[in-house]
């Protein structure tokens, strides 16, 4: 999804050449078809990881330079840019930055989600967030109840509306750390670019 959003992205917040997204796309592919193929080895869990790991720092980098991009439009060049493309292109940065910090937060919690299949996580990484599902009864949780991406998703979704935690608690400082780079570009996006647009629409 991060990929596709990065393909589409209007040209005038795009950092990268249009290629770029599908170059990564294999990158990443090649690693999680290997897995499947060859069995999990940690070998290729390792550069499964990495590459993720790589792709946050390139997909959170644009995302940044995208957003100084908007800000510096809509302050020095004002009339080159609408207040409809200044909606939309809010949009793809806010929604890239939801999904990237997802991706993010789900690969490096309790040491990745192959580590959470397996609990070996569970035993020797401490874990960075603390979902309610671990504090409730045990029968209203499903057993061998563990995180999947859609959990993670949701954090991320939440971090940056709420531009807080709600029910999902960070425990270790990178997480704090991680929620609040999220939180301020999310706050950026909708408070001074976001609203920004919506002014000139309606005006």
């Amino acid at each position: 999804m991060v990929l596709v959003l990065l393909a589409v992205l209007p040209g005038r917040i795009r950092v990268f050449p249009t290629w770029f997204p599908y170059v990564v796309a294999i990158v990443m592919l090649a690693p999680m078809a290997a897995i499947r193929l060859t069995g999990v080895q940690p070998r290729w869990l390792r550069i499964e990881r990495w590459t993720t790991l790589l792709f946050f720092l390139v997909s959170g980098a644009g995302t940044l330079a995208g957003l100084v991009y908007l800000i510096r439009a809509m302050v020095l060049r004002p009339a080159d840019i609408s207040g409809l493309q200044l909606f939309t292109s809010s949009i793809a940065v806010w929604v890239t930055n939801v999904l990237t910090f997802s991706l993010l937060y789900w690969q490096i919690d309790r040491g990745g989600p192959e580590a959470r299949v397996r609990r070996a996580g569970n035993a020797g990484t401490r874990p960075d967030w603390l979902f309610p599902q671990e504090g409730a009864p045990a029968e209203d949780v499903p057993p061998g109840w563990r995180p999947v991406f859609v959990d993670y998703l949701f954090l991320g979704y939440s971090t940056a509306t709420a531009f807080s935690t709600t029910d999902v608690m960070p425990l270790t400082s990178r997480a704090k750390l991680l929620m609040m780079l999220e939180s301020t570009i999310s706050l950026a996006t909708i408070v001074v670019v976001g609203a920004r647009a919506i002014n000139i629409l309606g005006s």
